[in-house]
Formats: structure tokens, sequence, C-alpha cells
């Protein structure tokens, strides 16, 4: 054995664990060391998570506390026994060890009688004990209801408030030692938790009695002021961590001839001097923050408020998460009769919440915050707010003490540990999954436990060196250990736990919900049926026995479809309760399963894509559009999983399919059209879905949806010819423009057609007969493309032709002769007609009339500018459409086409400037809003900020008129006012769930603005 000259081997310090050997051996040669067994000391070491640090501490800390050296008296065999906790000590947390290097004194905790003998301790201090350690600190009685802390010339509140912090670092390390020391960290976290939570209560009321001194020195009618300190959080739960803000909410009461302001003020003065004792570094550093932002109106609302003032707030307008936040509360601190007092009347809210209008969402919006939170360079190291971390689990937790809490006061437990143990022993989890959180929930705590003890700094985050994590592995292990650790072991562990907990949300809450029906092993949990519709109710479900009736359809019997339904149902059931319509999001998968019936990729596909499943329950949940059709096309659903088969076809592929199919049809006209429908339907539907997945653009969108009306109408113009020509011979060159979006391939879901048809007189043939043919050409196509069909096409939006722009509208004859059109726009045609032209574009019939048609539109609508009288013109109209055409009692600053700001005003400012420039500047001759708003400021006919203010005023309106259509299945131009209505909306626009109000504020602002650009421009351009 190597004596105090010897100096230690290599490989004797290699096994205590010490990374730097050189700087080892000349620190064990250290003057301070010279009366101990080196190899005792090593052999000691070996116990500290960091040997390195351990080993120089020791000897800053022998300088300062010689009485350090008797627990190194003599060695015992071939160490020091005594010395293990201090060792421990000093190798995982340099904080403290400075602080008993501060403070030489307090070494005597070392010595306490219980500490080192390698058995768990039972004689923590209790609850009383320690504030009365810390009211004797701050010289105030503790045995009197508002203690006073008593102040002199000679122990001001600074010396108060500094014996106060020194007391708190004393018995914070007294616990830190008994924690590193115990044979089963793990099992005696609950008690590190309480005895943290038990001593910040008694450090906040010892720093109260010094507050309410200052306070009553100043304002003598102070002492009649009763306060209450309600903690929230880990610390209301008792499980708080080492370092971390205390969540606190305060509550005041006065005698009755108090003013009521005059009591809030006073009450705010004492609950701020309080957190400034506890902050203030003056003497002995802060102890941590008190944080007060969980009070009702979180920093706008005042600091204390009276009970009956909480109770009103909580009553009327608290918001879901503010009641999941009570659920820890407890008075921790300050007048403990006024403390019952607010539990007795804010307890029973806390179990009311579940059944609250949108706490669901409130609940899930809050989650989804925390996620959205964590800093992208951190995200995987965080061990609480993390995937995998101990959020999930109390959030897990939580919620489930909420949605069967309401029934079952069993559940009605603050802390997580408890309340596991608790949903276990009412079987809302499985003997296994509460083993299984218990254990994950110990680990995590664990980790986050030695990881701030080190420092004490408030952090979540593995260390991302593996000197870090080399000391973490042996902290977490209680002393005596054989092998030390390495960094690999810790993270291989810790990674293994977050993979275990990240299920658990799934397997724990949803899993059970199909406990009525399906058949589950014996260590699952079953639930009643009543338990389930909680939970389903809890979820979001309006119609929890519906729900549960759908889920039993799905899960019934032992075949192949059953069994898989049951693997996949829990995960689903997540992703349904997250949508805007969870109800109608299950019935359309009921559907869908239905109709697919034993296909054997559909639930294979769920199973393996969690890309599939997710997005298929997105979209079932958030548009009956798409789930309306695709009940109708199940096969559709293969294309969740692969966004190639999403992308859309081009023209050239869609007409050569379109071609194909007519050929095999020839003759059959009803059934060649309806095939030509299909296709329609089936394009619509594979674009809708890339939309919603956020895998194509609006402007790629619009001008898909543009092309798949063209091949349809151009598949429908061939039977319409087929049927015509057949009967009486071709007489003429028929030609379909599309006007308005259509014209621009800028439409939406649902959008018609409006459309002038053309006809030319083929040579020889009779003018009036040319002309007839011409109209039943235009009124079969028009019939083809809208009529029922047999069978009929379930779920089809038909595709409407409206040819109200012609020549004269409703009037005149649908279709025209070139010659016809030449004729009346040279003599009578209107200027409002020739700003129509503007969008014209040729879709379908006759190449080379649509080349001599257009030839035409160029010239009319490009050539010379508007005179003054034609401007007026264009602007009486465009105030008419807007006074006339607005819906009765529709709100202007939510109608997205006429409205303000509008569709409607962008369109016509556009064109107002194509009809004055388009002559002069090719690059505003063009059907494409977007483009030509780009051309206006290649010309410098508009300011880049103005354009770009339109745009998005476009862009949005667009989407929003999309949205509409796909959340409801109607076509509507006003923005939803209802919550629902409006959540899908804004969902749809790209708002995180739950934004909705912030949704609706930037339209309203983008619409505003964009209708001040508009006004600037089309009333004062010349």
């Amino acid at each position: 054995m190597s004596t105090s000259t010897e100096a230690s081997t290599p490989r004797e310090l290699i096994a205590a664990g010490f990374q730097e050997l050189d700087r080892a051996q000349k620190f064990l040669a250290d003057p301070q060391l010279k009366d101990l067994d080196a190899g005792a000391l090593t052999r000691t070491l070996h116990d500290a998570p960091d040997a390195d640090q351990a080993l120089l501490l020791l000897i800053r800390l022998l300088e300062r506390a010689p009485r350090v050296r008797e627990l190194f008296g003599k060695a015992e065999g071939s160490w020091y026994p005594r010395a293990v906790p201090l060792v421990r000590l000093l190798g995982a947390s340099q904080a403290l060890a400075e602080f008993l290097i501060r403070h030489p004194d307090e070494v005597e905790i070392l010595f306490d009688e219980d500490l080192g003998t390698g058995e768990e301790a039972h004689n923590e201090l209790s609850t009383g004990e320690l504030r009365r350690l810390l009211m004797s600190a701050v010289h105030a009685d503790p045995d009197v209801e508002n203690p006073v802390a008593e102040l002199s010339e000679t122990f001001a509140a600074k010396d108060a408030g500094s014996a106060l912090r020194i007391g708190y670092r004393r018995e914070l390390t007294r616990v830190a030692l008994r924690d590193l020391v115990s044979p089963d960290p793990q099992a005696y976290l609950p008690t590190v938790g309480r005895q943290l939570a038990d001593l910040a209560s008694a450090a906040i009321d010892a720093a109260l009695a010094v507050s309410r001194a200052q306070l009553i020195a100043r304002r003598p009618e102070a002492q009649e002021l009763e306060l209450t300190v309600i903690g929230m959080g880990k610390c209301g739960a008792a499980e708080l961590n080492y370092i971390s803000d205390v969540d606190v909410v305060f509550a005041h009461r006065a005698p009755e001839n108090f003013d009521a302001a005059e009591a809030g003020e006073l009450a705010g003065v004492l609950a701020s001097g309080m957190t400034k004792v506890i902050m203030s570094s003056e003497g002995e550093p802060a102890l941590w923050e008190v944080d007060a932002n969980l009070r009702p109106e979180g920093r706008d609302g005042p600091l204390s408020r009276t009970v009956d003032s909480h109770r009103e707030y909580y009553r009327r307008w608290a918001a879901g998460w503010e009641f999941q936040a009570l659920l820890k509360a407890r008075p921790i601190a300050g007048n403990p009769a006024l403390g019952q007092e607010y539990m007795t009347e804010m307890g029973p809210l806390v179990w009311q919440a579940a059944a609250r209008e949108g706490f669901v969402q409130d609940v899930q919006a809050m989650r989804r915050r925390v996620f959205a939170n964590i800093p992208h360079r951190t995200a995987d190291r965080e061990i609480k707010l993390g995937r995998g971390g101990l959020r999930d689990i109390e959030f897990t937790v939580q919620l489930l003490q909420l949605v069967h809490g309401r029934v079952d006061e069993a559940l009605r437990i603050r802390d997580t540990l408890s309340a596991i143990e608790a949903l276990g022993a009412g079987e809302y989890v499985s003997s296994n999954d509460q083993e299984a959180m218990s254990r994950c929930y110990r680990q995590l705590r664990l980790y986050e436990h030695r990881i701030q003890m080190a420092d004490m700094r408030r952090t979540h985050l593995m260390p991302d060196k593996d000197s870090g994590l080399r000391a973490l592995a042996h902290a977490i292990r209680s002393p005596g250990q054989a092998r030390r650790a390495g960094p690999q072991d810790v993270r291989a562990e810790w990674q293994k736990v977050a993979r275990e907990v990240s299920s658990f949300h799934e397997t724990i809450f949803y899993r059970p919900l199909l406990s009525t029906t399906a058949v589950l092993s014996d260590a699952e949990v079953r639930l009643s049926a009543a338990a389930v519709a909680d939970r389903l109710t809890a979820l979001g479900f309006s119609d929890a026995d519906g729900a549960l009736r759908h889920i039993e359809a799905l899960t019934a019997g032992v075949s192949r479809k059953a069994t898989l339904q049951k693997r996949i149902l829990p995960m689903m059931l997540g992703w349904f309760a997250e949508g805007v319509d969870p109800d109608h999001g299950l019935l359309a998968f009921r559907r869908l399963s239905e109709s697919l019936g034993t296909s054997p990729w559909y639930l294979t596909m769920l199973r393996d894509s969690s890309v599939a499943a997710e997005r298929l329950c997105q979209l079932l949940t958030s548009s009956r559009f798409i789930s309306d059709v695709l009940e109708h096309l199940p096969e559709s659903a293969k294309w969740l999983g692969d966004d190639e088969s999403l992308a859309p076809r081009s023209f050239e592929t869609l007409w050569t399919e379109m071609e194909n199919a007519l050929h095999r049809h020839e003759g059959v006209a009803h059934t060649a059209v309806r095939l030509a429908r299909l296709i329609r339907q089936r394009e619509q539907l594979r674009i809708a879905i890339a939309d919603s997945c956020g895998v194509r653009d609006q402007q790629m969108v619009g001008a898909a949806l543009a092309d798949v009306d063209r091949v349809t109408t151009l598949g429908a113009l061939r039977v319409a010819e087929e049927e015509v020509f057949e009967a009486e011979g071709r007489l003429v060159d028929f030609l379909v423009i599309a006007m308005g979006r259509q014209g621009g391939r800028e439409i939406s879901y649902g959008s018609d057609m409006d459309a002038m048809f053309v006809h030319r007189p083929l040579p020889h043939a009779d003018k009036s007969a040319a002309d007839r043919q011409a109209q039943k050409l235009a009124q079969r196509l028009t019939q083809l493309l809208s009529k029922p069909v047999k069978p009929a096409i379930r779920g089809e939006f038909a595709l409407q032709l409206d040819a109200d722009l012609r020549p004269e509208g409703k009037k005149g004859p649908l279709s025209r002769s070139l010659d016809s059109y030449e004729e009346y726009y040279r003599r009578w045609m209107d200027v409002w007609e020739r700003q129509a032209l503007l969008r014209a574009r040729p879709v379908a019939g006759s190449d080379w009339l649509a080349v001599d048609f257009m030839e035409l539109v160029d010239e009319v609508r490009y050539g010379s500018p508007p005179t003054n009288h034609q401007l007026r013109e264009i602007r009486r109209i465009k105030a008419r459409v807007e006074s006339e055409r607005l819906p009765r009692g529709a709100d202007p600053s939510r109608h997205v086409k006429l409205g303000r700001g509008g569709l409607s005003d962008v369109e016509w400012l556009v064109q107002l400037y194509q009809l004055q420039h388009g002559d002069q500047h090719a690059v505003l001759r063009g059907t494409n809003t977007l483009q030509v708003l780009n051309g206006l400021v290649d010309t410098e006919l508009m300011g880049p900020d103005d354009a770009h203010v339109l745009a998005e005023a476009w862009k949005l309106c667009t989407k929003v008129r999309s949205g509409i259509m796909i959340w409801s299945a109607k076509t509507a131009d006003v923005l939803p006012s209802s919550r629902r209505d409006l959540e899908a909306v804004s969902r749809w626009c790209g708002f995180e769930p739950g934004h909705a109000a912030e949704f609706e504020d930037y339209y309203l602002r983008t619409t505003r603005r964009a209708r001040q650009v508009f006004e600037h421009h089309f009333y004062t351009s010349a």
C-alpha cells in the first residue's frame, strides 16, 4: 500500500478516475495532504464523480477548514470511509464546495453521524425544523402567525438576507451529501425533491419576515395585512430540483377598513420585497429566481390579489393551461389560514377544467409551444423539454389526472410519482406502464439533479463533453462501485430511456381507448366505457359515444384487419385529437377503412409509414372536401406515403390519358364523359392532398387545377363534336376561351370556368346552319361538363361553364363567329369588356381559330390607353361592384373577393395598369396577376414595397378561399368568424394550431394595407 511519501502509480490514478495524471501526482504531494496516506486517499477519491476536481477542491478546503482533516484521521483498510461523503460532494458539485470554502464554519455538517455509514439516512429535517432554522437566521419568531424579522442597526435587512442565504445553502449542502451517499439514488429521489421544496418554502417564509419588517417600519398599518404564498409547479408539488425558478402566486387579505387599492399596493410591496431578499447577492450570492408569472393575467396583472379576485378570474377568463397549472398549487409560506382559504376556493376548479370548451386544444397548444421553443442547437441534449423528456411524462400524467380526476378523487395528487402510482392503483394505466413511467421519470430526474448540482445552475441539458458525461455517469451511481462508468454508458442509457418515454403518450393515453373491444393481455389496462368516454371527450371528441362506436367497429374481431387496426389506432387517435374536427376524422377513417375492405396494402402502409398515417389523420380532420372524395376514390390513399405520387401531372400526360380513355369508349358518349370527369376528380384530389401536405406551392396548385379543367374541357368537347358532327356533318371550327381566373391559371378548388365560345364556318358551309351548330356545341359542352351522369360520380364538384362575359351577356348568342366578335369589338364594346379580355386564354378547340382570335384579342386589350372618360367609367364600375355585389350584411373587411384589400382590389388595379401601359410594355401583356405585378415593378410603374403588399394580400385571399372550400366542401368568400372554422382556415394558411386569432389579425392587417395601396394607385393613376 502506498504511504504518504509514496506517489500513487498511474494505474491506481486511472482506476480512481483521474484524467490528468501528472497534475494529480503533483497535487497529491501538496503540503496540505502530507499527513495522509496517498494510496488510501487515491482509493477514496475513486468514489468522487470527478476525481481531478475533488482533489483540487479538497486541498483548498483543507487550507480554509483544517478540521476537515479529522475525516482522514486513520485509514480503515485501504481507504477513508468517513471522507466518502465529502469526496462525493467535491467531485459532484464545485458550487457547493465553493460554499464550504467561503464559509469554513459550515463544515460541521460533514460530521453528521448518519453520513458515511453506507445506510440510507432516515433523520432528515422536517418541514417545521427547516422553517425554524431559517426563521432563526433572520431573527424572526416562527411560532407567530405573521412572523417579523427583528432588524436593528447591527442586524440590518442586508445582514438578515445574507444570513438567510447562508443558512439555506448549508441545508442544501446537507441534502446533497445525503443524496450522494444514498445506496439507491432513484429510491431516495422523492425525499430529495420534498426536502428541496421544503427548504425553498422555508427560505421564502423567512424572506417574507424580512420584507414585512421593512414594510412595517415605513407603513405601520401593513402589520394588519395578511399575505399567503402559493407554490406552483415543482415547488408546489414538493418535487423541486436543486436549482430552479420557484413559481409562486400571491394572495392577500386586509381588514375591512383598508382601502382595496392600498391593500393591493402594500401586498405587492411585501411580495416584491421578499423576492429581493431571495435574489440579492450582497454578502452571499442569490439563491434562485422567484417567478410570479403564473398569476392571473401574467405580467400584466397585479402581483397580488384577493382570494375573491382569484376566484372570479378563474371562473371567467382563465385559459385551460392555467387550470392545469393549479394542479400543483400548494400554500408554502405566509399566512396559513389564508393559504387554506385559497386552496378551498381554487382547488375544485382544477377538476372542472377538462370539461371546458377548448381545454384539450389549449393543453396541446401549450405542449407544441414547449417543443417549438427549444433551441435547435440544443434540442438533442434536452432531458426535460425534448422528445422523450421529463415534460412528456408530466404531460401524460397530468392529462390523465385532469380527465379522470373529475370523478376519481384518488387521482387528485400533486407530485408526479405519487400520481403515477395512483393511476396504476385506479387501473387507468397498466402495472407494466406504471412501473416503466416511474422508472424512467426517476432516471431522468436523477440526471437533472446531478447536472444541476455540478454548478448550481438552472439547466436541463446533457453535458456535451466526455468529461461532463464521465462525471455524470459516476454521480448517478451509489458510492462503492467497483468499476467507474464511462461517457458512452450514460449516453446509451439516456437514449434508451428517451426512446421508451417517447412511446408513453401513445401506449398509456390512447391504447386503453381500445380496451372496451380489443383483446388485451393481462398486463394491459382495461378502462370502463365511462372512463373511455371521459378520455375521448377530453381529447376533443364532441360525440364520445359515437367515437367509441367507430373504435369498436374498427377493432372488433380477430381478423388481420382488426389486429392491424388495434396496432395503429392508438397512434392515430393522438393525431386525430390534434386535428380541427376529431369526430369527423375518425368517422371518415372508418368509412375509408370500410371502403378498402381487406386491401392488404392499406393498413400495412399505415402501420409501416408514420408519415402516411399522420398525413391521413391530418387530412381527415381538417378537410371535408378531401375526406369526401377520398371515401369514393379510396385507392388514392396510396399517394400519402409517396411525395412523387403527389406531384401534379403535366397537361401532356393528362391529355394522353384522356385521349386513350375517349378512344376506348368512342361512340358511347355518357361513358366517355364520365371517365373524363372521373379523371378530373382524381387529379383534383391529388392536387388537394399535395397542397395540404405542403409539397406544392400555391402558384403550382392554381396552374395544376387549371390544367385539369382544360383537359376535361378538351375531352368533353371531343365528345360533343362527335355527337353533333355525326348527326349533321362538320360545319364549323369551334373554340373555347377561358376568362377570369381560369384564363390566368390561378383558380381555386371548386372554381367555375368563365368562358366565351368562338366559331368560324367552314368554307362553303351555310352560315346560318354553322351558327346553329356552334350553339349546339356550346350547349352540349356545358351539359356534358355539369349535368349528372349515370352511374353518378359521388363526391364530384362538376365544372360549371359561365358564359356571361360574352358580348351582350345573357342577351347575346352563346357562340359568335370570329367576324362577329371583330365587328362587336370595333363598334359596341364597353371598356369593361376590354378589361375582361385581359385574361382571355384559349383552352379547347381549333388551334388555327385560336391563333386568329387571340390576334384580334391582343389588338383590343393592348390597344390605345383608355381615355379619361373610360378611366372614370372603370372606377365607377368598381365602386358599383363593391356596393351592389357585396352580399347584404357581409363585413367588407372579411370578404376575400369583393372586400377591402381583397382579390378584386388587386386584380382591378393590375388590369387598370395593363390597359394604360400594355401597349408600351410587353412585360405587362400576361394573364397571370402575380407575373404582371412583377412586370409593374420591372417597368418602375409601381414600387416594390407596394407590389409586395398587393401580392401578399392576393396570395392570402386566394389561400383563404381555397381553405374554406377544403375545410367545408362548400364555396364561400367570407373569412369565417366561428372558432372552429377560423381555426381550420388558419391552419390551412400555414399558422400553427391554436393561433387562429393571430391569423385573423394578420388577415385584417394585410388586406387593410392592400386597400391603402389600391386606393393610392387606382384613384390617382392618370
